[in-house]
């Protein structure tokens, strides 16, 4: 799968911190979990799998 085709998960704010693999996700495709970091835009993907996750919109996150 490409980028483009990845699956996209929106988040929201009960979902954070956020990691991958989320619940959602089917036993059988497990890999460590990871937690994510989001860039600028509220994005982030998964090093393991490629899965892309988004903040849905007006969702913040803090720094520490």
């Amino acid at each position: 799968m490409t980028d483009k085709t990845m699956p996209v998960v929106e988040l929201e704010a009960k979902d954070l911190p956020a990691h991958c693999p989320n619940p959602a996700m089917p036993l059988w495709s497990s890999h460590p979990r990871v937690f994510l970091d989001f860039d600028h835009d509220g994005e982030a993907k998964c090093p393991y799998c490629g899965t892309r996750y988004r903040l849905a919109p007006g969702v913040a996150f803090k720094h520490h």
